[in-house]
């Protein structure tokens, strides 16, 4: 389970964000913080593996704030979520080592796709195993489960439950059986499925039988 520190000086704005986290697999809230004090001290006492760091603070930026913070937590990953748009801001947010950037308000299926993003890539990767290139390369890119680039007929919230089928398997699975998993027809599964791995999120294994054409199945990735 990821721990996550939610960092936000606006009450009901932290309140709608632990809302969000709560609903997301994998995930949970193990603290909410207000101020720059309250987050240096958060970060030491919980050591988050995530937080969800808004810039504005009472005081001081929460990319001011954000070296002590992993200073206080060294394996935390800083997810930056914020209303600013400037592109120094979004520049410092980078050079702070920042894994994502998400820009205020953002809907819950923004935030999930950003976790579901860091579960299957940031901690993915265990330690002492040494990476393909491929691993590597979805360690570094940003998610790209919008709307705007999903092939026609597919929506990111069926795709991402796909996704979270595949990932909560621990082995390979049929488009009939992620069918059955998901609650759709195979025929969709299968466009998911498929889909999932043009994009590098799964890999095909072929099962041979004895007869007939080998049997496609998928294994995330």
């Amino acid at each position: 389970m990821i721990g996550v520190l939610i960092v936000d000086d606006d009450y009901m704005v932290a309140r709608i964000h632990e809302g969000f986290v709560k609903r997301c697999e994998g995930v949970e809230v193990v603290g909410v913080a207000h101020d720059p004090a309250a987050a240096l001290e958060a970060a030491a006492r919980l050591q988050p593996d995530l937080v969800l760091l808004d810039v504005f603070l009472p005081g001081a930026s929460g990319l001011d704030i954000l070296a002590g913070m992993r200073e206080a937590a060294p394996d935390m990953d800083v997810i930056v979520v914020t209303a600013a748009r400037e592109a120094e801001t979004v520049k410092r947010a980078v050079r702070g080592g920042a894994v994502q950037y998400l820009m205020k308000p953002f809907t819950f299926a923004d935030l999930r796709e950003r976790l579901q993003h860091y579960r299957q890539t940031h901690r993915a990767l265990p330690e002492g195993k040494v990476p393909e290139q491929t691993e590597v390369d979805r360690l570094f890119a940003a998610p790209r489960t919008t709307a705007a680039t999903l092939p026609k007929g597919l929506s990111v919230e069926t795709l991402q439950l796909v996704a979270q089928v595949l990932s909560d398997a621990g082995g390979d699975l049929s488009a009939a059986e992620a069918a059955e998993l998901a609650g759709i027809s195979r025929v969709s599964a299968r466009r998911y499925l498929e889909h999932l791995t043009d994009t590098g999120r799964a890999e095909v294994r072929l099962r041979y039988g004895e007869v007939g054409r080998p049997e496609r199945r998928y294994v995330g990735r």
